[in-house]
């Protein structure tokens, strides 16, 4: 047990509070005795953050080294920066690294690897049009093989984005009734096309304003219905997929329980390398930005700390709305806010110190203290 100068709770800040461990997990929370001899940390804790789109980071790129190794790998990478709990994201690629990428799913999680939660599908039932870095020549139509892979009771849990113009709505439906987070992106779908895809079962919005067809007055499109209706959206919120303005605006009209921080990040996440290989070309670095020879945006080196600290610094943000939007409202798109994504009596003790410039002094790991730089 220790002693913390603010804690960000459900109830939200509360200020000289006693937190008490017990077997990995938060046993209490109450204000702290007048006379004590616990540890006392100063700053802001903070639930750890929940990244659901995470292509790689640490130098690995889930795509190219599909294995528990890999998967340990990108984790502990982006665990410096105060991701407990991802999402691994495989994007279009072909049949055999999608059962490849399900095989390593299961077991990172037989083996305990903490940390992997399920696998995100970021395609192939794409749109050409709007690809962005994803190789066009494994866009394809749902098969039969495909959606049973998808549907393995034994993989857990299971996102998918795909575009409404390439996956029906019968498809839509069967996934979503299957427990799968369906997700829609990639895309040039109509306005029509995406109330149809929400009505059929998709719940959400891959990376909102990039690679979807945009908001005109008498052409909603895709930017516009997710604006518009109740759905979860994820976010880019590194300065270059997004303007803070449009973050801004993103913010305003969802609120923070159905906005979340993503990275999207890359294998060049979480390291000082500025180029790695990418299907049949490469992905550079210039500064924080990553992009293919031909300047299109290739994901992102964003770390879900970093997403934190734009969302406050360049949006305007309170920090426990960045938090929230980083932590709380991924785990309940998850269906696991009763395990992760707060600091509350009966959760996963996954937490971390924020100093007064957002820097992790200290994170803890399944109630395990583990010191961190980011």
């Amino acid at each position: 047990m220790f002693v913390c100068d603010y804690v960000l709770t459900p109830q939200g800040w509360l200020h000289n509070q006693q937190v008490i461990l017990e077997h990995g997990r938060v046993k209490a929370i109450h204000d702290a005795p007048a006379q004590h001899d616990l540890p006392v940390y100063h700053g802001r804790l903070v639930p750890g953050f929940i990244d659901v789109q995470v292509n790689g980071g640490g130098g690995v790129l889930f795509n190219q080294e599909r294995s528990p190794k890999a998967l340990q790998q990108i984790m502990a990478a982006h665990l410096k920066y105060g991701t407990t709990g991802m999402m691994p994201t495989l994007i279009t690629d072909n049949v055999e690294a999608m059962l490849d990428a399900a095989q390593a799913v299961k077991d990172a999680k037989q083996q305990g690897i903490p940390g992997i939660l399920g696998v995100h599908f970021e395609g192939p039932w794409l749109s050409v049009k709007r690809k962005g870095v994803h190789s066009e020549k494994y866009i394809r139509e749902p098969s039969d093989a495909e959606l049973a892979l998808l549907t393995d009771p034994e993989l857990g849990l299971v996102m998918v984005t795909l575009a409404p113009e390439t996956a029906s709505t019968q498809v839509i439906k069967k996934l979503s009734d299957a427990g799968i987070k369906v997700f829609l992106g990639h895309s040039d779908a109509s306005a029509e096309q995406v109330n149809a895809a929400l009505d059929a079962g998709a719940i959400g919005f891959t990376h909102l304003y990039n690679a979807m067809s945009q908001l005109h007055s008498r052409a909603p499109g895709m930017v516009g219905v997710c604006l518009a209706r109740d759905a979860y959206a994820g976010l880019i919120v590194d300065g270059y997929h997004v303007d803070p303005q449009a973050c801004q605006i993103a913010f305003r009209a969802k609120g923070k329980q159905q906005m979340m921080l993503v990275t999207d990040a890359m294998a060049l996440a979480a390291t000082d390398a500025t180029e790695v290989p990418f299907f049949d070309t490469k992905i550079l670095r210039d500064g924080d930005k990553l992009t293919t020879p031909d300047g299109t945006l290739a994901g992102s080196c964003l770390t879900m700390l970093d997403a934190v600290r734009n969302t406050v610094n360049m949006c305007g943000v309170p920090l426990a709305d960045a938090v929230e939007m980083a932590a709380t409202t991924p785990a309940k798109m998850l269906g696991l806010e009763h395990e992760f994504g707060c600091i509350a009596a009966g959760h996963v003790a996954n937490f971390m110190l924020l100093d007064e410039h957002l820097n992790i002094a200290q994170l803890w790991l399944h109630g395990e203290p583990t010191q961190q730089e980011g």
